[in-house]
């Protein structure tokens, strides 16, 4: 599956864009945003998308 952030609670941290490991998350007119076609839900990579476990907001990242 693909994340996604909401924008209409997403404080803009900052904390999930680092943390991806696809370089997915970018920052769209002041607004982080998920890039659907290099999201890999971090397969490969960790056993849960990065994103969701660092994002200090519940239910701010969630699958499409």
């Amino acid at each position: 599956m693909v994340q996604k952030i909401n924008t209409e609670t997403c404080t803009s941290c900052d904390a999930c864009q680092p943390e991806c490991p696809n370089a997915a998350i970018s920052v769209k007119k002041g607004l982080y945003v998920v890039n659907a076609s290099l999201c890999t839900d971090c397969e490969g990579h960790f056993d849960e998308p990065q994103c969701v476990a660092v994002c200090p907001v519940d239910d701010c990242i969630t699958e499409v």
